[in-house]
């Protein structure tokens, strides 16, 4: 019992660590990355708080070191996935009627946890499994992460406390429930962070999960399912099911009691998800909430007073860093004549002295692309670029003999509507369209118009007069949009993350917005003064 109203402590984002050579957190985070790399991890599926291992085996590698096994894993079977849901909605009896503040409290070990002893842990299987250096794994498994615990639960102290008006001689309250069956989670290979918010953000409301991971993603989620446990989340919860997408999709994407599904992943995928909950609302016992976070296609439209360097340093980081593998990466630009000889000039100076190479050398600032599949697909769009009348390749290789490296690819191109300005391709192919300073109005209609997305985008122009009209005109081709600076790098609690067209429900991670969509409102009217009379005083006579 609680006799008091709790105070959540107040959201902070998480400070990055520099990992600065000769520093002491620099060689624990080589120790673990050591550790790690001289063993093979067995993943199971972990189902009412019990190992599952009924399924079909597979491997983990290293993407930067494709010969070498990191994990092997179960993807369940259709049993294991039925027994998950069945998990599911027996915890979900006693998950949704627990005092908010245990809830609160475990997340808060969570958190705790992350920031501490299994820091090192996820920044390491989040970079060797996922092949991401140091510091886009710093930001990403342990800062992100944080980040997500720490604002959610601020954001739902801030719902609970949202009540209604009150009326003379009754009591009005709102309730917030978590939604009427599982919420099914599917989370992407590219971020941690996301694949935690994914599956915490629904439980912290009071629901529980079954949590599909990303096979390419299979060892950093391992770990902070780990972390789950030991930070004391009662079984049934957040079920892990490592599964192949066609089994989930049949098994649970369809049973009655799916409540809400929470997706991030791309954007054909989120569609099919969507016609096939479409095709199947009458067999579900309520509406599905559907919240997802799928393609994008950032651009940098750069203006011909914007300071050439800082777009430069703009257009490497926002389209280089992890291997462009960031829904909101910048992989079209457009750029005026009269900056571009200098522009071209400066950016394949800077680009050139990009390392690339495993991110066990700390000195590298590009590792690997997550697998073959988007390997081949991604030197698919290279060559149809380099066999192009349209386009020219002015730098950018591939080379899959030890890891699946692509190396930072710049193509130019005659035509804004050319297949690389347009498709979502994931990779660190930046794609440039020279335009007339003349014929900006223009330009600028192709950036908001040609392609389907709508998540980041980023404008660099001195005049504020120049500013105020473009973030006019590019009102809705972005969700995050950005003046002067690269369109990735968005922070928890400074810029929540998401967009709409093709790119998603813009539901807003990491904010109050997204935990409202894992709610379902109950409004409560406690009538102390009833009355006794059916009639009203306008059926009298006058």
């Amino acid at each position: 019992m609680s006799n008091a109203i709790f105070r959540i402590p107040t959201a902070v984002n998480e400070p990055i660590r520099e990992y600065a050579p000769g520093s002491t957190e620099r060689a624990s985070l080589k120790k673990e990355l050591e550790r790690q790399s001289n063993q093979i991890v067995r993943i199971p599926a972990i189902i009412n708080g019990q190992e599952y291992t009924k399924g079909h085996k597979v491997q983990i590698v290293m993407p930067h070191d494709h010969q070498h096994v990191l994990a092997e894993a179960t993807l369940v079977d259709e049993a294991g996935i039925n027994l998950a849901i069945e998990s599911a909605l027996a915890a979900k009896k006693t998950w949704d009627q627990m005092s908010w503040k245990h809830r609160v409290s475990i997340f808060m070990k969570v958190y705790h946890l992350v920031r501490g002893d299994w820091r090192d842990r996820l920044n390491a299987s989040t970079m060797l499994g996922q092949s991401k250096t140091c510091h886009q794994a710093e930001i990403d498994a342990a800062c992100e992460v944080c980040d997500f615990l720490s604002y959610n639960l601020a954001a739902m102290a801030e719902i609970y406390a949202s009540q209604t008006a009150e009326t003379p001689g009754s009591w009005n309250r709102m309730e917030y429930r978590g939604l009427d069956g599982f919420v099914l989670a599917i989370s992407p290979f590219n971020f941690l962070a996301l694949a935690s918010n994914l599956v915490c953000a629904p439980a912290m409301m009071g629901n529980t999960v079954l949590w599909k991971p990303s096979r390419a993603a299979l060892l950093s989620n391992w770990y902070f399912y780990q972390l789950l446990m030991e930070a004391g989340l009662p079984p049934g919860v957040i079920n892990f099911v490592p599964a192949t997408g066609e089994d989930i999709s049949r098994v649970a994407l369809l049973h009655p009691d799916m409540g809400g599904l929470n997706f991030t992943g791309s954007t054909n995928t989120f569609t099919s998800l969507w016609k096939n909950i479409g095709a199947n609302l009458e067999n579900y016992r309520q509406y599905p909430r559907i919240v997802g976070e799928t393609g994008g296609k950032g651009y940098i439209f750069v203006h011909n007073t914007a300071d050439v360097p800082k777009v430069v340093s703009a257009m490497i980081r926002g389209a280089f860093e992890y291997q462009g593998q960031k829904c909101s990466a910048a992989s079209r630009a457009y750029v005026p004549a009269s900056l571009w000889p200098e522009l071209k000039e400066m950016l394949l100076a800077k680009t050139a002295e990009i390392k690339t190479g495993d991110i066990r050398d700390f000195t590298n600032f590009m590792g690997a692309v997550i697998h073959q599949r988007a390997f081949d697909t991604i030197k698919s769009y290279i060559d149809y670029a380099r066999e192009s009348e349209d386009a020219e390749i002015l730098t950018g290789h591939c080379d899959d003999s030890e890891g699946y490296f692509i190396y930072p690819t710049i193509i130019v191109t005659k035509n804004p509507q050319f297949k690389t300005m347009l498709e979502e391709i994931f990779a660190p192919v930046l794609t440039i369209y020279v335009y007339e300073d003349e014929d900006i109005d223009t330009a600028v209609r192709y950036c908001n118009e040609d392609a389907p997305y709508a998540l980041t985008g980023a404008i660099f122009a001195k005049p504020r007069t120049v500013i105020q009209d473009l973030e006019e005109k590019l009102s809705y081709s972005a969700g995050n949009f950005y003046i002067n600076d690269k369109p990735t790098g968005s922070t928890v609690g400074q810029q929540p993350f998401g967009g709409s067209r093709q790119s998603g429900t813009n539901d807003k991670t990491g904010s109050v917005a997204n935990l409202y969509r894992f709610t379902s409102a109950r409004a409560i009217k406690e009538n102390f003064v009833p009355q006794d009379d059916v009639n009203y005083i306008s059926m009298k006579e006058q």
